[in-house]
């Protein structure tokens, strides 16, 4: 997103970009993976556009200190991570990672918490393992766009304590943008287009042998897991005011 472009413009014509995707492969088993892809790219090249002559940020993959913050995410990145569960559940049970119990596991106990809360708790993601992501090549945007720039503020930050931690504002900016341009075109598309707990939501995908064809069909088998303070109401109003 160049600077002569503008967040409106860049919102609409990444909306329209992931919108002709749903429209060529609605049907197809790959759609999750290209319109994370999608995202994920878009994202990566446009904060990189953004953030050039920042301080370099210390998050590099190999800390877990933000990993017990509560993630939120959409339903297209959801399904690609219980995919990546699913497919490698059996890889990970003989080395004694027992993926999908933990999952469970983890939505017994975050997955119905308020972010206050989740920070409270401080439950560690269920694919951290020895402070890295299992899937970090997978990870959400919610997990992209939260980059800092001093790692020990940022690890005292999500232990809860009053510590004012710098975050990268373009990652924050470029993630929200991206992400909204990606549920917009899912509400055109009649899909559902909410913002999930990430716990509940893959425990919910793992468990239901027929939630993405249900998700695909218009229905919106992850309800149980939509965080409530995301007004969807108020979001499609500004949807449709920025697209015209």
């Amino acid at each position: 997103m160049s600077e002569e472009i503008g967040p409106a413009s860049f919102f609409q014509s990444t909306s329209r970009a992931f919108g002709e995707t749903i429209s060529a492969r609605r049907t197809r088993p790959e759609l999750v993976a290209l319109l994370c892809a999608q995202a994920f790219d878009s994202f990566t090249k446009n904060v990189a556009i953004q953030a050039e002559g920042d301080p370099a940020l210390a998050c590099h993959g190999e800390c877990a200190g933000c990993c017990r913050l509560r993630v939120v995410a959409t339903a297209p990145e959801v399904f690609l991570l219980a995919r990546f569960i699913s497919v490698n559940a059996a890889a990970f049970a003989e080395r004694g990672i027992m993926l999908l119990q933990r999952v469970a596991d983890a939505d017994r106990a975050l997955g119905a918490l308020s972010e206050e809360q989740r920070m409270a708790a401080q439950g560690a993601c269920p694919l951290i393992e020895r402070e890295l992501c299992l899937a970090y090549k997978m990870r959400p945007l919610a997990c992209r766009g939260h980059a800092a720039f001093d790692k020990a503020s940022c690890l005292a930050a999500a232990r809860g304590e009053a510590v004012e931690a710098p975050i990268s504002t373009p990652h924050l900016v470029v993630r929200s943008l991206v992400q909204n341009a990606l549920m917009a075109s899912l509400r055109r598309a009649g899909l559902a287009w909410g913002l999930y707990e990430i716990n509940r939501a893959l425990n919910v995908a793992l468990s239901a042998p027929n939630a993405l064809e249900q998700w695909i069909s218009g229905e919106d088998p992850l309800a149980s897991a939509r965080i409530p303070d995301f007004d969807m109401a108020e979001a499609g109003a500004i949807f449709d005011a920025v697209e015209g």
